[in-house]
C-alpha cells in the first residue's frame, strides 16, 4: 500500500473513531505505527491532510458505488437491484461513512475544503444525471438530485439517525419504487432501444 493511502485510510478510521479533533498528524503516525513526523511530510498542513483524506474517501466510495452508474444500456428492470448492492456495501463500512460526515461538516467552515467536497460530489451526480438521462428520465438533474439525496437520507438514518440498517431486499424494493415514480412507464427506455409498457 502507498504510503499515502495508509495515512489517508489512518485518517478515515481517526475521524469515525474520534471525530474531527482527534485527527492530528501525530494521531496518525502512532495510529499508522509510522515514523514521527512522517504525516506532515506527507500532508505538511491540516489542511492537506484532510484534503488528502477527502480525495481517498472519494476513491473509496467510487469503487465502491461506481459499478451502479457504468453500464452499456441502463434497464429499469436491473438498476435497483445494482444501486442497492452498492449502497448496502456503504451501509456496512460505517466507518468510511461516519469519516465523510465529519469531512461534510468541515467543509462548511473550511471554502478550500468545500471546493474539494463539492468536486467529489459532481463525480456521483454527473453519471447519474447521464444514466437517468438515458433512461428517459424528463428532468434527468432533478431526479439524479433526488435519487442521490434519497441515498444519502437513508444511509444518515441508518448510521447517525435512529433507523436500522435496511437490508438488500428493502433496499432494492425502496430504489424500485423511487426509480419507477421517476420513470413512467411511457418514459422508460434504455440507451439505444425504447421499450413502453
Amino acid at each position: 500500500m502507498k504510503r499515502s493511502d495508509l495515512v489517508a485510510d489512518t485518517a478515515i478510521t481517526l475521524l469515525a473513531e474520534r471525530g474531527m479533533r482527534g485527527l492530528t498528524h501525530r494521531a496518525v503516525d502512532e495510529a499508522a505505527d509510522l515514523p514521527p513526523g512522517s504525516t506532515s511530510n506527507l500532508a505538511r498542513t491540516r489542511a492537506a491532510l484532510l484534503e488528502l483524506t477527502l480525495s481517498r474517501l472519494t476513491e473509496l466510495e467510487l469503487q465502491a458505488l461506481g459499478g451502479a452508474y457504468v453500464s452499456d444500456s441502463y434497464e429499469l428492470a436491473h438498476l435497483p437491484r445494482l444501486m442497492a448492492q452498492a449502497l448496502h456495501v456503504q451501509l456496512m463500512d460505517r466507518r468510511r461513512t461516519l469519516a465523510r460526515y465529519e469531512l461534510a461538516l468541515e467543509a462548511t467552515r473550511r471554502p478550500e475544503l468545500r471546493t474539494i467536497y463539492d468536486q467529489a460530489g459532481r463525480r456521483f451526480r454527473d453519471p447519474a444525471v447521464a444514466m437517468l438521462a438515458a433512461m428517459g428520465s424528463a428532468d434527468p438533474v432533478a431526479h439524479a438530485r433526488n435519487l442521490v439525496a434519497f441515498g444519502e437520507g437513508l444511509m444518515f438514518d441508518a448510521i447517525a439517525g435512529a433507523g436500522s440498517v435496511p437490508t438488500p431486499q428493502e433496499l432494492e424494493d425502496a430504489l424500485s419504487d423511487l426509480l419507477t415514480g421517476m420513470l413512467r412507464p411511457g418514459d422508460q427506455r434504455t440507451s439505444g432501444s425504447t421499450s413502453r409498457s
